[in-house]
Order: C-alpha cells, then structure tokens, then sequence
C-alpha cells in the first residue's frame, strides 16, 4: 500500500468519526430536554389591570406571562407615569422585593393579588378608574414589551364581573415605544 493511500484512507476515516461524532452530540441534545431552552422565548401579556389605588404616590400592577416558547426571565420593569417601578412578591403575607422572576419555557407566570406584582411608585399623579397606565416589561432574552393598563376600580374582581375566564388576550407590542390596550382579569391587590 502506498503512502498516498494510506493518507486518504485516514482522512476518509478521519471524516466519518467526525461525522458520527456530530450526529450523536446532535441526538444527546434532543434527547436531554435542552430543546426547550434553546428555543426562542415567546412572551404575550394578558389580563393587565392597575386597581385605582388609595395612596396617591403608589400603585400595584397585575398580568400574566405566557410563553409559548423556551425559558426566559423578567429582568424589569418600567413605566413613564412612576418614578419607578419594583417587582414583588408575596410569600405567607409578607411581601418581598425581587430582582427577576423566571419565565418558564412553554409556561406561565401569574402576577396577581396576594402573590407577585409590581408595584408603581414615585407617580406623576394618582390614576383613576378609566384612565390607562403604560408599562414596559424587560426580558433577560426577550424584546421589551409595552402594555397600556386599564385601572380599575379597587375592588375589581374579574369573577364578579361576568369575566368567564381568568386570563385575556392582551394586544402588547415588542417595541418599548408602541403600546396598545390590555384587557383586565385578575382579583385587586388587597395589600396595598
């Protein structure tokens, strides 16, 4: 056998455990769950509402997250009508501050009375019952998106109103500077 041969041979071998190498490392990953991680997050807002709140520097706002695609996490939020706005948590009656909440892949996360919210504090004025308050919610992997929130009364109660499920379409842009209405659909916010 010459040397030429016995070159191409151990290339063509060469090529072929690499190739193998890549379909097994391609079929580890389908197989492990990844694939859900790896897919582009697909967050939608709905059932945004602010109940008209009773202090006039502060209020709490609630939605829900849906994704429909892989993980992502909400880093912020922010809002022109509040000096600034915190993201919450309620635990057992006790209310925390949070840095971010996860999104889950193919998921939801409720921001609701008495468990998560957020809250809008430092406000320009106190928004009243019709009125409709911006809110852009920051993602880690996600496009910011911007929802007008209605407020409502602070008593609203979806349940009460003939709503007859707890979640709602909310028409949301992706652009931080385009926003759009959100339908209501979560109980008040009790502790504020």
């Amino acid at each position: 056998m010459n040397h030429r041969t016995t070159r191409h041979r151990a290339l063509a071998g060469g090529a072929i455990a690499l190739a193998a190498t890549l379909a097994l490392a391609g079929c580890n990953d389908d197989d492990s769950g990844s694939g859900d991680a790896a897919k582009k997050p697909a967050i939608k807002v709905s059932g945004a509402y602010v109940p008209e709140p009773t202090m006039a520097d502060m209020a709490a706002g609630f939605f829900t997250l849906t994704n429909t695609g892989g993980a992502d996490q909400l880093t912020s939020a922010t809002s022109d009508a509040a000096g600034s706005v915190t993201l919450h948590s309620t635990k057992g009656g006790t209310m925390k501050e949070e840095k971010s909440f996860d999104v889950p892949a193919n998921g939801r996360l409720d921001f609701a009375s008495g468990g998560n919210h957020v809250m809008l504090e430092k406000l320009g004025h106190k928004p009243r019952k019709g009125e409709k308050v911006a809110l852009t919610l920051h993602f880690r992997k996600s496009d910011p998106i911007t929802v007008e929130i209605p407020v409502k009364e602070a008593t609203y109660d979806p349940g009460q109103h003939g709503d007859p499920k707890t979640s709602h379409d909310a028409n949301a842009s992706h652009d931080a500077n385009a926003s759009h209405d959100a339908n209501a659909s979560h109980t008040s916010h009790k502790s504020h």
